[in-house]
């Protein structure tokens, strides 16, 4: 497998008074195409940095980050907005959908990040949605809302799919819906998805989990043989 992500020793610190806080220090971490990654671990351990340090949405304070051979610590504001709008699809716990457009007009707005896009009925189409493409946010249930908002970040064709708490606000089957449709996109699309989230029960779905822990990577464990998301209980 070809690395898609390397992390050298990048640490994120922030300035309080005479103080220096770390929200990461001397973290290193590969991530490969294709896998699917789940980073775990309690409430201020470090997840949300981590997340947005992969999405180009933050600044390292030190340290390199590497995507498909490009060190994104030596980019600008505009270098790393082409990033994210080139390369990352972002799913997030409460959807982020638009109430006034329909779940095809939700996804279409990404042609106004990135010309080179799916079509939005396809998009929906392969997370199972080709009869919802004209309902509002309000006639879908939470699983297909989620789905929408997957369906939006696939639409970028991204060589990564960040996903922050997806399931944290559905039920344990719709929930267990939404992980096997991301598994798949893993597997079978070859999406490398990477995962945030504060259950150690998602841990067994993962190729690689990230156990981050105030502030550093405490252990990257590889799974040899993940299990189905549809065998997943919690």
């Amino acid at each position: 497998m070809k690395p898609l992500i390397e992390f050298r020793n990048v640490s994120k610190e922030y300035a309080r008074g005479d103080r220096t806080f770390y929200a990461l220090k001397d973290a290193n971490l590969t991530i490969y195409e294709g896998e699917m990654v789940v980073i775990l671990g309690p409430s201020g351990a470090g997840k949300s940095t981590l997340l947005n340090l992969l999405g180009g949405m933050d600044f390292a304070s030190s340290g390199e980050i590497l995507f498909d051979d490009q060190n994104l610590t030596t980019f600008n504001d505009n270098q790393l907005t082409e990033y994210r709008a080139r390369n990352v699809g972002v799913v997030f716990q409460f959807y982020n959908l638009i109430p006034t457009l329909t779940a095809y007009e939700n996804v279409a707005l990404m042609r106004d990040i990135e010309k080179d896009t799916l079509d939005p009925k396809k998009a929906l189409e392969s997370v199972g949605l080709g009869d919802h493409l004209h309902q509002f946010p309000s006639q879908l249930s939470g699983g297909e809302q989620q789905r929408t908002s997957i369906a939006r970040a696939l639409a970028k064709n991204p060589k990564l799919l960040l996903c922050d708490e997806p399931t944290g606000a559905l039920d344990t089957e719709t929930g267990r819906e939404v992980l096997d449709l991301l598994q798949k996109m893993s597997k079978e699309k070859k999406r490398t998805v990477v995962m945030v989230t504060h259950n150690s029960v998602f841990a067994d779905i993962a190729d690689r989990v990230i156990k981050v822990k105030n502030g550093g990577i405490k252990e990257v464990i590889v799974n040899e043989k993940p299990i189905s998301a549809n065998e997943v209980s919690w």
